[in-house]
């Protein structure tokens, strides 16, 4: 089972994590069944960028992005060649480390 090295984040993983999950499994959910409460405000359907993560180690080892998925990325906040929505990305074999952004762009939330 793959562990997902988590990076410090202020405000969801404050001293950083690891946790592990199957593979076939999106970082998102292995997130969020570990406690860790990243943004998903589409409900993990791919339409915006709430749970970008920037993958640090082990990018190869998950599925390509697909053209979805790279529009929807244009229009993350801080993204960088490594980045991936983590609703998108699939787990495989490789043990994984990333990053949570500081900011995240989430009109709903915003409008609070």
């Amino acid at each position: 089972m793959p562990t997902i090295k988590i990076l410090p984040h202020a405000e969801y993983c404050p001293q950083g994590a690891v946790v592990t999950a199957p593979a076939g499994t999106s970082i998102c959910e292995a997130l969020l069944d570990n406690h860790i409460l990243i943004e998903h405000a589409c409900d993990m359907s791919c339409a915006c960028t709430t749970c970008h993560v920037i993958v640090r180690e082990g990018l190869s080892s998950l599925n390509e992005p697909d053209e979805n998925e790279e529009d929807m990325l244009d229009r993350a906040w801080g993204l960088e060649p490594n980045s991936r929505l983590s609703c998108q990305a699939i787990l495989a074999q490789a043990d994984l480390t990333v990053e949570i952004p500081k900011y995240s762009i989430n009109h709903a939330k915003e409008q609070h």
